[in-house]
């Protein structure tokens, strides 16, 4: 059978699916203004992006810098290959519970591995055209595992709020409760204060001067008054000792195919949560601009960053929703903002790097405690707590195992749990009826009778199936003609109502007709839409397959039995 070949339209459709926006940029006119415009918002979204980048390295379980080269590498690869032309990219919460568990776990070589492997991923997801799929994810289960991100990133900073002295921090939601409980004779006032006047400040700028860089200007004034007073309060100095800033050699630990299969699942959890962040960060700032992302270049743009962070020893990456309306905010024009932001980023490692070791771990953990704050979105938790039951069952149950068991049991436990809901709603639509009001899809003079049956020949017997004909309903329509009490000499299935079919369903067709056909009972299909009409023709049941008559519509099928 010959192929045919894609039509000139359709390549240049599929080019411009993965064409980086930057090009768009470019190819529009690009001028000094713009260049202007651009360094201005990358000057800003860096001066957010440097206390954040660091404390949510250190909140995983890793060493600051650790975050920086994430923003640096990753970011700036993902503003040059992006499919969002505001996107910014970098380290985010979102990943701080799954980092933290599989460094405890397999050690900071299998988070880089299992960063390669998402990126991987990713690529894939990418040329798969899997970016419209993976929008799809229902919001309870997004709401619901980002609410619990944001409860394990709180929790993970009261020991630095606290200024609590402990050796080892458990990465179990409940063991850490109980390891700080038993830290509690170390607690700094002084550390508690530092905390206090961070998050204080952040408020005030937030209410009165939200232009204003809050988490840089709390940070910057924690550590004055840390080391202008001399308060025994932890740095990251005093716990990381001597930082090393520089670029890292490119290097991938030995892959065994042992090592692969345990990452799989986590790996597979970065994916999924780089692919969700990335793809909503896009829609938010198509939403402030206008403007539309491709969403297959967003996630190859996320596949490669991911790859490129992991080969120089960085962390996962994605787009930031916060960091990316901040770029908007601040008037970038073009992906070059995220260019010159992570340019910005890479000049303070080289030149103000050292002064990072002042930085007091309690004012970093007041700025993420405003970060899970932001993440747990308590308005939109409340707003879906009036939702539909199973909206809140996937939800609260979503939530739960991401704080008490696992991000990667919470994500593949909440979609499943949706789907099933779905699938139940779905089914509960399903109906098939032998009375009622003639369907009004199909062509009918008016004069025609209110109940289907009227006018009926003897011996003839019809129903009408309403809604998706699937394996969820398939057991509810088996049911349903189960209740015919004796063989008529014919049955119409009105079908006009009916916009999808699976294999489930055909099968179950397909067995009532042979069982019909034993019964010397004949069997006509009225109204078939063209979409399950096709699949009933690939699987054996069309009209030339010798086992079911078809109709246009219930007139036409009446009279084949009159």
């Amino acid at each position: 059978m010959a192929v045919t070949p894609p039509t000139p339209q359709a390549r240049a459709a599929v080019k411009l699916a993965f064409t980086p926006k930057i090009v768009d940029a470019f190819r529009e006119g690009y001028g000094f203004g713009a260049f202007r415009a651009d360094v201005v918002a990358g000057l800003t979204v860096a001066i957010v992006a440097l206390p954040l980048a660091m404390a949510l390295a250190i909140a995983s379980g890793t060493t600051p810098e650790k975050g920086l080269l994430t923003a640096l590498l990753a970011g700036g690869l993902i503003s040059v290959l992006s499919g969002s032309r505001f996107q910014i990219g970098g380290p985010t919460g979102a990943f701080v519970v799954v980092v933290f568990n599989v460094i405890a776990k397999f050690g900071f070589d299998g988070l880089v591995l299992a960063t390669f492997m998402a990126g991987a991923m990713l690529l894939v997801a990418g040329f798969a055209r899997l970016g419209a799929w993976i929008k799809y994810i229902p919001e309870p289960v997004v709401a619901g595992f980002t609410a619990g991100i944001g409860i394990v990133i709180a929790t993970s900073q009261v020991r630095d709020l606290l200024g609590l002295t402990m050796s080892h921090v458990p990465a179990d939601f409940v063991a850490k409760w109980v390891a700080m409980w038993g830290a509690r004779v170390s607690f700094s006032p002084w550390a508690l204060a530092i905390a206090c006047g961070a998050l204080a400040v952040i408020i005030v700028l937030r209410r009165f001067a939200p232009k204003a860089p809050g988490f840089l200007i709390a940070a910057v004034l924690a550590t004055l008054v840390v080391t202008g007073l001399h308060l025994p309060v932890e740095t990251i100095g005093s716990r990381f000792g001597h930082l090393n800033f520089g670029l890292p050699t490119p290097h991938i630990p030995a892959v065994t195919w042992e090592r692969v299969k345990e990452l799989t699942a986590t790996a597979f959890t970065i994916a999924f949560l780089a692919g969700v962040e990335s793809l909503l960060s896009a829609m938010v700032a198509d939403g402030m601009t206008g403007r539309r992302h491709r969403s297959n270049a967003e996630l190859v743009a996320q596949g490669a960053a991911n790859l490129v962070s992991a080969l120089f020893g960085g962390l996962p990456a994605t787009g930031a929703v916060a960091r990316t309306a901040t770029n908007i905010r601040a008037g970038a024009r073009s992906p070059v903002a995220g260019l010159a932001h992570a340019v910005f980023v890479g000049l303070f490692m080289l030149v103000g790097g050292p002064l990072a070791a002042y930085v007091p771990l309690s004012a970093l953990a007041a700025i993420l405690i405003v970060v899970a704050w932001g993440m747990s979105e308590p308005q939109k938790i409340l707003r879906l707590m009036k939702a539909p039951m199973g909206d809140r069952v996937v939800l609260l149950v979503t939530l739960s195992l991401t704080v008490l068991v696992d991000l990667t049991v919470a994500i593949g436990v909440g979609v499943v749990l949706a789907a099933m809901i779905f699938m139940h709603h779905m089914a509960e639509s399903a109906s098939l009826s032998e009375g009622g009001v003639i369907d009004e899809d199909e062509d009918l003079d008016p004069s025609e009778p209110e109940d289907q049956r009227d006018g009926l020949p003897p011996g003839v017997v019809v129903f009408q199936l309403r809604g998706p004909l699937f394996f969820g309903a398939a057991t509810r329509f088996t049911d349903l003609l189960l209740t015919i009490s004796s063989p008529p000499r014919a049955i119409i299935l009105r079908m006009s109502r009916t916009p999808v079919v699976d294999a489930t369903g055909v099968g179950v067709l397909r067995d009532f007709i042979r069982r019909c056909r034993h019964d010397g009972v004949r069997v006509i299909l009225s109204g078939v839409r063209d979409e399950p009409a096709q699949v009933l023709d690939r699987m054996g049941l069309g009209p030339d397959s010798g086992e079911v008559e078809y109709a246009d519509n219930f007139p036409k099928a009446v009279a084949l039995v009159t």
